[in-house]
């Protein structure tokens, strides 16, 4: 079976198992089948730790000072938690965007590459990326796909994921999921100064905190940051910020001054300024406008 009937078939298994458009949770854990009809507005979150094949349509994903543009045929590994806005670029009613996302853990990698030899020290890498597809990995998602046919088989599916996350640590930009699986590896340290930060978003943090977790120093740090991430820890903390306060006010739970204070502006000027630069509007007319959609 080639890739384009491999492709077919996984495109069948998706639209049969879904009501519409949007993100469907299936009976395999961690698996989503994604479908849109149309182009989608330019949507900000925190990508976490994931998988994603694209089979059909296209996206563009957005972070720090990096742009990816991925269609039909690519995957995208997402191996650390990133701030992104991402967008449905290529989809309609008749050749919509299709796609099977993966959500992945520290544990997944550890299983499935954690015996591959991985030699010290090594550069870590983008924590985002995109490659093409093979035979094997279309093989593979194809099988874990079609557990939702099966459901007495879904104890497959930790095995599946297994394989599929050999064959994307095997590839050509697989090595910062081979690090990832290594604690102590200078991507793993990256790592957990990302998790610091999220976990501390809304606190003064400053570099010399964010080395002593990483073991590195301050130079070090921001230079492998900077590399896994396309942005400054700084920077990687004002999205985190913004997006929470992004979400507490759609959800009308505070004012903007409020909400500018709960994820650790001091001065609600600055917070107007760095909110209309990052989502293009002032705090109130984004609100009303993502009101309005």
């Amino acid at each position: 079976m080639n890739d384009i009937e491999t492709r077919l078939q996984l495109i069948d298994v998706i639209t049969r198992h879904i009501p519409g458009d949007g993100v469907h949770p299936t009976i395999v854990p961690a698996m989503t089948f994604i479908h849109e009809s149309m182009v989608t507005e330019p949507i900000t979150r925190v990508n976490e730790p994931s998988f994603c094949l694209i089979l059909q349509g296209g996206k563009e994903m957005l972070f720090g000072d990096e742009r990816l543009v991925y269609e039909g045929g690519h995957y995208l590994v997402a191996s650390v938690d990133l701030p992104v806005t991402g967008q449905v670029t290529k989809a309609s009613a008749d050749v919509p965007y299709v796609a099977l996302k993966l959500e992945l853990t520290i544990d997944d990698l550890i299983d499935a590459v954690g015996h591959v030899e991985l030699t010290e020290p090594r550069e870590p890498k983008r924590g985002m990326y995109i490659a093409d597809a093979d035979e094997a990995l279309f093989d593979v998602a194809l099988r874990l796909a079609r557990l939702v046919d099966t459901p007495d088989h879904v104890a497959l599916a930790p095995l599946y994921k297994r394989e599929l996350l050999y064959w994307v640590a095997q590839g050509s930009n697989g090595e910062m999921l081979r690090q990832l699986a290594f604690e102590g590896s200078q991507a793993f340290r990256i790592k957990r100064v990302i998790d610091h930060i999220i976990a501390n978003f809304n606190e003064t943090i400053r570099s010399e905190e964010l080395a002593r977790v990483a073991n590195m120093s301050v130079s070090t740090l921001h230079r492998h940051f900077k590399e896994v991430t396309a942005m400054s820890p700084l920077q990687f903390q004002k999205q985190l910020r913004l997006q929470e306060a992004r979400r507490l006010l759609l959800m009308q739970a505070t004012d903007v001054g409020e909400a500018a204070f709960q994820v650790g502006y001091e001065s609600q000027s600055q917070f107007s300024r760095e909110y209309a630069r990052l989502f293009g509007l002032s705090p109130r007319a984004d609100v009303r406008q993502q009101r309005q959609l």
